[in-house]
């Protein structure tokens, strides 16, 4: 039993996730839960109290090391447990409807207007709702760099203040008498900053959109004060804010990402020598245009340089025509598809925006296709394994050096860059990966590929051993590799690396294999693993990776050349780990 906190709908996936606040004592505090749409109540809203039976887990840590750790999200989000719900759904006291439900109408009415992934596009830009986006989209947006377009961020709530300030400036500098008497930039600042919050909170009041509106408030403040507003300055201003209010947000993407855009677009602006190129000029409109486009051009070039090694670090993949479909992809939504939007819905208060709709559905059609076009391209993806931790950090102090100075010394900072880029090239991908519940692991091919252990992997499986192992290819099934002998019980297999044979048996079902049989094949093997708990007589020339060993260190990478052994618990003392009591690196003995 508990109260809602949070409903989020994705009917591509046919589910309703709820946040749920619990007051039992032998509980979490906050836990969240998946219901299927057929089994969601009418009437289920924020603020209701309701009773149902869900199978309950703690949030898991990342699979393997360098993927993405959902226990850490989860902590500071305060979540304790994630799991399923299951019906019947009680739904005990009614909960709000007023601002929850405003959101649930606008995205219905949008997605009634504008069918398919296009409709929840359109959905996301208005109320930040991207649950009818199909997944196959979805991925596509991603691999093309255009992932960015879906959640409300700075982009989305800069075009809505700078669009309600140029409208209520226009509008109000018609009368002469409030022109010359009133400061209507002022009052044009003050109707952003209110279309900002507003914006924010309409679309589900995220950490990310009230970043982007809190400095959006800030520039605002900037201007009333006369000061001049995009400046580095401000840029680090804003950062301070958002880290005194959500520290932890130093180490996401989410941060990474916006302020590296935001800082490499200012810093390339404020430079003289381009700003000498693209001043205005007198000249014909061809020349101007010229201009336009050329600042658009290298603006998008820097900016996904300055991405790249934040999208390699977290994601370990980077679309290479990132930047030329950002080119075309950010100007089509700020300035066609939002307004063609808004203008569908005040139409529509009138029963006239049939054929702002259409156009809307057009250009969203359009930025399906450059996404699906630019990841389905050859070259479109650059994988990488994970890369160290020092690597990414002397890129960022070279990017950031690179972009604070401005005399020659700011070249200084393209020695640690360009360090940690090679660092980050030359480090070896895994030979083996092996999840924290040893159900699954993906070992390297001779021809570069990896083969997975069990043939009925799903696809978040497949995706996170992909990543993390550098392929973005689609993965083998290891019994029908050469080499490999597998049965339904177990798979054995052998990986040579430098003239050295490595000899693996691993289980891969439920059933219990003949002592005696599992007995020999780990005293031949120099690697047995499993995800039930083995014999204490079972012993492998060097590793043994069963259920007792790996709930302590979580997932394992193995690189076979050099014997190190890499996992998620690394003796670490963080809340969301549990303690380790086995310490890493396994080193192999030698002679063996």
């Amino acid at each position: 039993q508990g109260k809602v906190l949070q409903i989020e709908r994705l009917p591509a996936r046919e589910m309703v996730r709820v946040t749920l606040a619990l007051s039992q004592p032998d509980l979490p505090p906050k836990v969240r839960v998946n219901l299927a749409q057929a089994d969601v109540p009418d009437g289920l809203e924020r603020g209701a109290m309701v009773r149902l039976r869900a199978r309950l887990m703690p949030p898991p840590a990342a699979s393997v090391p360098g993927a993405y750790d959902f226990a850490r999200v989860a902590w500071f989000a305060g979540l304790g447990a994630t799991g399923r719900g299951f019906a019947p759904v009680e739904i005990l006291k009614a909960g709000e409807r007023r601002g929850t439900d405003l959101r649930a109408r606008l995205s219905s009415h949008i997605q009634n207007r504008i069918a398919g992934s296009a409709g929840g596009i359109a959905s996301a830009l208005a109320t930040g709702d991207r649950g009818a986006i199909s997944e196959a989209d979805s991925q596509a947006m991603q691999r093309s760099g255009l992932a960015h377009l879906l959640s409300v961020s700075g982009l989305h709530v800069t075009a809505v203040t700078v669009a309600t300030m140029l409208i209520v400036l226009r509008l109000l500098a018609l009368n002469p008498t409030l022109a010359l008497r009133w400061r209507l930039p002022l009052i044009a600042a003050g109707a952003g900053a209110l279309t900002a919050v507003g914006y924010t909170w309409l679309t589900g009041a995220e950490v990310p959109t009230i970043r982007s509106c809190a400095a959006a408030l800030l520039v605002l403040l900037a201007l009333s004060l006369g000061r001049e507003a995009i400046t580095l300055r401000l840029v680090a201003a804003g950062a301070v804010i958002v880290l005194l209010l959500w520290p932890e947000a130093l180490a996401g993407p989410s941060f990474q990402l916006s302020f590296a855009a935001v800082t490499a677009i200012v810093a390339l602006h404020q430079s003289p020598r381009v700003r000498g190129w693209f001043m205005r000029r007198d000249e014909g409109w061809s020349r101007r245009l010229g201009r336009s486009l050329g600042s658009l051009l290298l603006t998008g070039v820097a900016v996904e340089l300055a991405l790249m090694p934040i999208g390699m670090f977290h994601f370990h993949k980077q679309g290479l025509y990132g930047a030329l479909a950002n080119i075309v992809a950010i100007p089509l939504t700020t300035f066609v598809t939002m307004p063609l939007e808004a203008a569908a819905l005040l139409f529509d208060t009138v029963g006239m925006g049939g054929p702002f709709w259409w156009l809307t559905a057009q250009s969203l059609h359009f930025l399906l296709w450059l996404a699906h076009a630019a990841s389905t391209a050859p070259g479109a993806i650059a994988a990488l394994p994970a890369m160290p931790g020092a690597a990414f950090g002397l890129m960022v102090i070279g990017g950031l050096w690179i972009a604070l100075w401005r005399t020659r010394v700011r070249w200084v900072g393209s020695m640690p860059l360009a360090i940690g880029a090679i660092w980050a090239l030359l480090t070896p991908a895994p030979d083996m990966l092996v999840t924290g519940d040893g159900r699954h692991l993906a070992i390297r091919m001779p021809d570069g590929g990896m083969a997975l252990l069990r043939d009925r992997a799903g696809d978040y499986t497949r995706a996170v051993l992909g990543e993390n192992g550098g392929v973005d290819d689609e993965l083998a099934a290891l019994s029908e590799t050469a080499g490999a002998r597998c049965s339904p019980d177990l798979c054995i297999f052998e990986h040579r690396v430098d003239g050295q044979r490595w000899r693996v048996v691993a289980t891969r079902s439920a059933y219990l294999v003949p002592w005696r049989e599992m007995m020999t094949l780990c005293a031949d093997a120099d690697i047995a693993i499993s995800d039930r708990r083995l014999p204490p007589n079972c012993a492998p020339r060097w590793l043994k990776l069963d259920r007792a060993t790996l709930t302590r260190t979580g997932g394992v990478a193995i690189h076979f050349a050099s014997g190190r052994v890499a996992t998620v618990s690394h003796g670490t003392a963080h809340p969301w780990i549990d303690p380790q009591t086995v310490q890493p690196p396994f080193v192999r003995a030698k002679g063996n």
